[in-house]
């Protein structure tokens, strides 16, 4: 334990504990019994479900709570037998087949577009932005993220890019309009895709590129450059490699292809709370395993970059816009799902400072190209 770290914890019958010296920096508090048996009896699980009735509560630095739980591997405590099952067939239930996927974006992505709104900037990019300084905004980080990825692929005026996982299309209309490039993006998720094609129709570019409310297998053709941005991690474990089969079947023969995507380290468990509740059939890879996965489709990898930090200041950025909307997520929905919200946040932004959370960009080509740049040159060039 951290001696420069002071708490309170707080029970139901008023007893305290107090750690450290001077001002609590948060206080813990257990409004039941009940939360208490839940937090070290079903682990995070048991503790995001009472944060969620509001049998627990929080108050101070947040940050400094989630770091110390991090720190000691809290979320990869065991569940009990029967949180093991349930467990089990939330795992089997959630399955990414065709049917199963549609199913799952729906819970995460179909809740309305005004929704994301009210904590996405204007590009609608939901996925880790790129910052050439932590005082970029927002938007500007997400414009820059959108280059970057350009810069790496390589982009020229006319080549074609198919976009797996497009959201709202941001990525395909940016290199559209700074690369004239072609191209197409598949979205499982009607909102999105019906906001992508608005957009895309209001900037007269619908001659360049359309998006389709279609699963990732669905698409077809032979692309100049691929790309897939904050997919990966919601393919489930099982379909990884099916992604990347995709990725071979679509790119040209020594086309650049790129994947951005949640990962960690090494093999890590998945999290309970996290799959029941924010993103059912996902599964955060190890980096060994997208290499693995890649290597066994002749895709070559060229780079791989670790975002990790800027995941942290893009969800800082989620965070502090969505409690400033945090009343009207209340009156839309209701204050259970509101928390939920919070709290996935707040372990979010907290998992890429000080947990286990990594975000790589993995670019890759369709077998061997021996005619790329010789140096990363070209894509620092006026940055």
């Amino acid at each position: 334990m951290d001696p420069n770290v002071s708490f309170e914890v707080r029970f139901w019958d008023d007893d305290r504990i107090k750690v450290g010296d001077g001002e609590p920096e948060f206080v813990l508090s257990f409004k039941t019994k009940n939360a208490l048996a839940r937090t070290f009896g079903d682990g995070f699980l048991g503790f995001g479900e009472s944060y969620m009735d509001k049998e627990i509560e929080i108050e101070g630095d947040f940050r400094v709570l989630f770091n110390l739980g991090h720190r000691i591997d809290f979320g990869n405590q065991s569940l009990t037998l029967m949180e093991k099952i349930n467990f089990a067939l939330l795992f089997l239930r959630n399955q990414n087949t065709f049917s199963g996927s549609r199913r799952n974006v729906a819970h995460h992505y179909n809740l309305g577009n005004d929704f994301y709104q009210l904590f996405l900037d204007e590009t609608m990019a939901y996925t880790c932005a790129y910052f050439h300084t932590p005082e970029d905004t927002l938007e500007q980080a997400q414009l820059n993220k959108f280059e970057h990825i350009c810069r790496k692929l390589m982009l020229k005026p006319g080549e074609s890019l198919v976009d797996l996982g497009c959201g709202w299309g941001g990525l395909l209309i940016y290199a559209a309009q700074h690369y004239g490039i072609t191209g197409v993006g598949a979205t499982l998720s009607q909102p999105q895709a019906e906001f992508a094609r608005e957009k895309i129709r209001r900037l007269g570019l619908q001659d360049q590129i359309e998006v389709r409310h279609c699963d990732y297998r669905e698409v077809s053709g032979k692309f100049d450059k691929l790309v897939s941005v904050g997919m990966l991690e919601h393919v489930g474990k099982k379909f990884i490699p099916t992604l990347m089969k995709n990725a071979s079947l679509l790119l040209k023969p020594g086309a650049p292809g790129l994947i951005h995507s949640i990962g960690n380290d090494t093999p890590f468990q998945d999290d309970p709370w996290t799959m029941k509740y924010m993103f059912p059939g996902s599964h955060v890879p190890a980096l060994e395993q997208i290499i693995h996965d890649l290597a066994e489709n002749r895709l070559t990898i060229l780079d791989v970059e670790n975002l990790r930090y800027h995941y942290a200041l893009t969800i800082e950025h989620w965070l502090e816009r969505y409690e400033q909307n945090f009343d009207e997520v209340c009156k839309r929905f209701d204050e259970r799902f509101a928390r939920q919200w919070r709290l996935y946040w707040w372990v979010s932004t907290t998992s890429f400072v000080h947990g286990g959370n990594r975000l790589f960009q993995v670019l890759f080509t369709n077998g061997l190209n021996n005619e790329l740049p010789l140096t990363r040159a070209h894509l620092y060039r006026d940055a």
